[in-house]
């Protein structure tokens, strides 16, 4: 029996685990005891969610549709013809009517090199990932106000340092449980917990102070704990003075968001709101945790600012145990962001328009790049609705079940010239792919993570991919070769990480493999190899902006629309209000989010069997005194409906929820709450669809009803799956050459 050390593939937490493997296949996972963050812990999906790597679903050949079938290809083939299709496609409609949606799951590495293919070889900044569709608002809130879209501090502060902690819109127990492992030693010793969330969570059972907001309703908190702390002249006087640019725009804001007024708007005492500002400025090291339940909103940016405005006005930012601690959802969304898959910025962050740093990239690279800011995931859809977009590339992403209104979605992709997918599976979205490419997955490759704090680990292979699958460097660098483009002559995943130091020193040229190799990682920015990394962001005041000091912005809201005399009293205020409200046809509130058990559209976790056992299927929290009013009983079925679909799922009756909110997940693509999600209405600044809040129905279904919608549901998302797993698994002996 060997053992491997390496990175779990799940959240952004960055746990470090040992893999044991006997006969090519993972038998079991232990806990590293001595790295800084797990500290010998792991969450459920970390100890038990590695059933998938040998699971016999796995794409093992490239696959080729041939009407309504899917036929086994060589590698060759498959390569040939993209390229082929691709090169007729860029003739015709130029490089724009490609898109690329890279992978929060794929290595640093992977994600250089895709986003690298979109710009070098086809042309375009059409690359973007699952990032717009979780924490979009803080790359680009935090960046806009402190100059670095990223966590300021390191896990391990939290737990060690940290005196006061505020998380708001965090499910942290059930989203990062290692992260709320740190929150609770912070509370051990002294420390105190404010938690602001509509939701009962574990982590609001758990505070000192737990302010129950209406959905939708984070900007007005934040905006009185401001303008409480202002009023008392508990604010960092000499830091703003000296560090920070806005904050006369802030405090004129803040004047109309009395304690009084916002209680009277949320229903939170205005005695709580009074407390949690003096707790908060008055910490000698107060740290600020959010996840989606800030982002995911039409003023999702604007929630973002609402926080690192209260961190900057406080003073709680720059030190250890003091700062913004967003908290990112996958393995490695915040790497892809970093490696510049996104459609404005080059690797390190680098404006696509700024013409230094482009003819940067284009020396390297060695051919032009483009000028103008490319398409978000968000505007994709659209854009192959109309033709703009005749060709996609999906690696490693799920969006028929993650992207909101998934219906729309798929009525997209049936405009495309081409459609291809790399992924382990015939996922839901593979499934109406023209080709489909097995991908080697975690276990399987070599490269780097990035966790949510900066953190870079070594992730290394245990076992060999099953069959022909390849990582998804090597379909790019061989895609790159037959496309005519000489600059992807890797031989190894190290090779891209020595051109990623290159090309953008200030971050990563410090990182070396073997550093990496000997060590729990490094934290950028790392500049040299005798650098130790960067725990602590903003120290000394000096922030990332063009004038090195925190821009603060004035953040307005009003439930419908702020007035516009309110507005023009500001210089380019953020605008925050909630676009779906209810009214006499849907009267409840959808919010959606995930499950401790399993992990973003199940493709993984639904394959372990003990994780499947403990969830199961799809829950929809109610609240008691709705139950009542509806006649419905725990475990019965019913139907949420919202102006854009409907899923049938259990009831699960509890005061977690308020009354006239539900709760669902997109775990379970018999019941996914994804296809009732709001995609017509964006955040103007970061384009993240409005996730949280859907006006909606609920009435009671029955059993008949719940087995014929997952026929349905069966048929629209499963459809033709069998009959492709059936092709991979003969694919060693058919496989067209």
């Amino acid at each position: 029996m060997s053992d491997v050390m390496t990175i779990c593939p799940y959240c952004g937490t960055g746990c470090s685990m040992r893999l044991f493997v006997e006969g090519n296949q993972i038998i079991e996972i232990d806990a590293d005891p001595t790295h800084p963050v797990s500290e010998g812990e792991l969450c459920l999906k970390g100890l038990y969610g590695f059933k998938h790597v040998a699971d016999p679903g796995r794409l093992t050949t490239p696959l080729m549709r041939r009407g309504d079938d899917f036929v086994a290809v060589s590698w060759d083939v498959a390569l040939d013809t993209i390229a082929q299709k691709l090169n007729a496609i860029k003739r015709e409609s130029g490089p724009d009517a490609f898109a690329l949606f890279a992978s929060a799951r794929a290595t640093n590495e992977e994600n250089f090199i895709s986003q690298k293919f979109a710009r070098a070889v086809m042309g375009t900044n059409n690359v973007d990932h699952c990032a717009r569709l979780c924490h979009a608002p803080t790359t680009v809130g935090l960046a806009m106000t402190l100059g670095n879209g990223a966590m300021t501090n390191s896990i391990p502060e939290l737990g060690d340092v940290s005196d006061v902690i505020f998380i708001i819109g965090s499910n942290t127990a059930e989203c990062h449980p290692l992260i709320a492992k740190h929150v609770l030693k912070a509370k051990e010793r002294g420390a105190k917990l404010i938690v602001a969330d509509p939701r009962m969570t574990d982590m609001a059972n758990k505070a000192d102070l737990w302010l129950r907001i209406p959905l939708g309703y984070d900007i007005p908190l934040i905006n009185a704990m401001l303008h409480v702390i202002i009023k008392e002249k508990l604010h960092a006087a000499d830091f703003i003075r000296d560090h920070t640019t806005g904050f006369d725009d802030v405090a004129r804001a803040v004047e109309d968001y009395s304690p009084e007024s916002v209680s009277k708007m949320t229903g939170v005492p205005a005695a709580d709101i009074i407390s949690a500002a003096r707790i908060y400025a008055t910490a000698k090291a107060a740290a600020s945790l959010y996840a989606m339940g800030v982002t995911q909103f039409s003023c999702g940016t604007g929630n973002v600012v609402s926080i690192a405005n209260l961190a900057v006005v406080a003073g709680q930012i720059g030190r250890p145990g003091a700062g913004v601690c967003p908290l990112r959802g996958q393995s490695n969304v915040q790497g892809a962001c970093d490696l510049g898959a996104l459609p404005n910025v080059f690797p390190g962050g680098k404006p696509v328009t700024s013409e230094p740093d482009r003819i940067w990239f284009e020396q390297a690279w060695g051919v032009p790049l483009p000028r103008a800011v490319g398409l978000k995931v968000t505007e994709v859809p659209e854009a192959m609705m109309s033709g703009k977009v005749r060709a996609l590339f999906i690696d490693g992403e799920n969006p028929m079940m993650s992207d909101p209104n998934t219906k729309h979605f798929g009525e997209a992709l049936e405009k495309l010239d081409l459609l291809v997918v790399a992924d382990l599976f015939m996922t839901e979205t593979a499934r109406r792919a023209d080709i489909v490419l097995p991908a080697a997955g975690w276990g399987e490759k070599d490269g780097t993570f990035t966790n949510t704090e900066r953190r870079v680990q070594r992730v290394r292979p245990a076992v060999e991919p099953p069959g022909e699958a390849k990582p998804d460097w090597w379909i790019f660098k061989n895609l790159a070769d037959r496309m005519g483009y000489a600059g992807m002559a890797y031989e190894k995943p190290q090779d891209i990480w020595d051109e990623l130091r290159r090309v953008v020193p200030a971050l990563y040229a410090g990182m070396t493999y073997d550093r990496l190799d000997h060590m729990h990682g490094l934290a950028w920015p790392c500049p040299s190899e005798d650098h130790p990394g960067t725990s602590v962001l903003h120290q000394g005041g000096h922030f990332g902006t063009p004038s090195g000091k925190a821009m603060l912005k004035a953040v307005l809201f009003h439930p419908i629309a702020v007035p516009e005399e309110q507005r023009k009293a500001f210089e380019s205020p953020i605008i925050g209000h909630i676009s779906e409200r209810p009214d006499a046809d849907y009267p409840f509130m959808l919010t959606t989010g995930r499950r401790v058990y399993h992990y973003h559209t199940g493709t993984m976790t639904r394959k372990a069997p003990l994780l499947e056992q403990l969830g199961p299927e799809e829950l929809i929290e109610l609240n008691p005194l709705d139950a009542k009013a509806l006649a419905i009983g725990e475990g019965d079925y019913i139907k949420v409906s919202t102006r854009r679909g409907a899923v049938i799922a259990k009831a699960w009756v509890t005061e977690r929820v308020p009354p006239h909110v539900v709760f669902g997940t997109f775990h379970y693509w018999e019941a996914s709450c994804n296809e009732e999600t709001n995609a017509d209405v964006l955040d103007p600044l970061s384009g993240i669809p409005e996730y949280k809040i859907s006006a909606a129905m609920v009435t009671k279904s029955s059993p008949a009803e719940a087995k014929a919608n997952v026929a349905a549901k069966r048929d629209y998302y499963r459809k033709d799956v069998e009959k492709a797993v059936t092709a991979t698994m003969h694919a060693q002996s058919g496989a067209v050459s």
